[in-house]
């Protein structure tokens, strides 16, 4: 969500006549666009603002500006710390960047931070990293109340946009070259139980979506398990592009510390869910997170959470040490918190277990036909060619010599022939679909 509202606040400021700098120092405005899930993202935006402060002394002029969560969340806070920050907002007057800018110009430091929006940010311009593939925003805010979450507080209620809006924004996605699109809300299984007393509206969402002409690929981030619904699996099941990929987080494997994170499920119930997916989906790649370390944790429950985490056998697992955030339920446990030596041994324990299943499920792929979606260069190995399956694998492959490598944003059927814990090897097949957006072609020198 932070970074397609980094999209939106890139595109307003080349609408109003900036164009992107190729580093901090070199900028007349740099925008920080803050995340508050965890403690260590405000220790990096004030060591961050702390080498922008040196820069802005050497560079008279410069600007910088801090939004996002952090800000929504510690309003006058970042400008005591950080009083030589020119502008600061919050989550919810995104569309004012620009604005708030250029009042700081002529006025001098402005923060604004509002409680709440009634409007709907999506049609806002965006510049995306990639031409084929893009984030669209199906809801704001979130109405559960999770004991170790910040995110209500800073993205206040859900609030979903109409289908037909969300159609008609992909389908212009689609007109621009993108193939592949992301639908992002809080908790997407909700999506819509806002707009009509017929409940939930996701599964019909999947499918207006998937019938977009020129969309291959439809995912979804982030579904909460509670809200996981027969209809919803049944739609991923008979819509093609929708992708074989579900990230369903389980956060612990413990009934007891379920509970006490209010998240409205046993494991049993999640269990069942995974489950009917599974079953309705063949091939189904899923993912989750997990928190390490939420107060009162024991190691008993630590333990029926690496069973749990053993027995889904994750395709991959996203664990994370658990942050309290100053406005939640569980940063009030202070009595309860499991002390940091303990935590890190068994984040360490929860690593091997759920890296195990991940290289399980990424060799039993070995000799499957995978289409994958180019996204260019390996970073680690230009000579290599990088893409993502629809499962939302990284695979690298290699060209035939003297080949030339699919461009970015073009479909290839690819071979696997190893795996790792995180990436697939393989090699290139064919190319099934060029790229629909313009490619660039480099000019030769010389």
């Amino acid at each position: 969500m932070n970074e397609h509202d980094s999209e939106r606040i890139a595109g307003l400021l080349e609408a109003d006549g900036l164009v992107a700098a190729a580093t901090a120092e070199e900028a007349d405005v740099v925008v920080l666009n803050t995340c508050c899930i965890r403690e260590n993202a405000d220790n990096k935006l004030y060591g961050t603002l702390g080498h922008l402060k040196s820069a802005k002394e050497a560079k008279p002029g410069m600007q910088i500006v801090v939004a996002g969560c952090l800000a929504q969340k510690d309003k006058d806070h970042v400008r005591e710390r950080a009083p030589y920050v020119d502008v600061v907002f919050g989550t919810h007057n995104v569309s004012r960047a620009a604005k708030l800018i250029n009042l700081a110009t002529e006025h001098g430091p402005v923060t604004e931070i509002l409680d709440g929006s009634d409007e709907f940010p999506s049609a806002l311009p965006a510049v995306r990293d990639v031409p084929y593939a893009a984030w669209v925003t199906i809801q704001v805010g979130c109405d559960n109340s999770c004991a170790f979450c910040i995110v209500p507080a800073v993205r206040g209620k859900e609030i979903s946009r109409p289908i037909a809006a969300i159609v008609a924004e992909v389908s212009e996605l689609a007109a621009s070259g993108v193939t592949e699109v992301t639908l992002l809300g809080q908790n997407v299984n909700s999506y819509g139980r806002d707009l009509t007393r017929r409940g939930p509206l996701f599964a019909e969402l999947l499918r207006a979506v998937g019938a977009v002409d020129g969309i291959r690929r439809v995912r979804f981030t982030s579904p909460h398990p509670k809200d996981l619904r027969p209809e919803v699996v049944t739609a991923m099941a008979e819509t093609p592009e929708v992708c074989p990929h579900l990230h369903l987080p389980l956060q612990s494997g413990s009934d007891r510390i379920l509970a006490r994170m209010h998240r409205g499920y046993t494991v049993g119930r999640y269990m069942d869910r995974l489950a009917a997916a599974r079953a309705a989906v063949p091939n189904l790649a899923v993912t989750t997170d997990i928190i390490v370390g939420f107060p009162g944790e024991t190691e008993d429950d630590f333990a029926q959470t690496l069973a749990v985490a053993a027995e889904a056998a994750y395709d991959s697992v996203y664990p994370f040490i658990f942050s309290p955030r100053e406005g939640t339920e569980a940063a009030g446990l202070t009595e309860l918190f499991v002390p940091a030596d303990v935590i890190k041994e068994r984040f360490a324990r929860l690593v091997v277990v759920v890296e195990r299943s991940a290289l399980a499920r990424h060799e039993a792929r070995i000799g499957e036909l995978e289409e994958a979606l180019i996204e260019g260069p390996s970073k680690r190995d230009p000579a290599m060619t990088s893409g993502r399956t629809a499962h939302n694998k990284l695979i690298h492959f290699a060209t035939a010599v003297g080949g030339v490598a699919p461009a970015p944003g073009a479909y290839a059927n690819v071979r696997v022939t190893g795996a790792a814990r995180h990436h697939l090897i393989g090699d290139l097949v064919e190319v099934t679909a060029r790229p629909r957006h313009r490619v660039r072609i480099p000019l030769a020198v010389g």
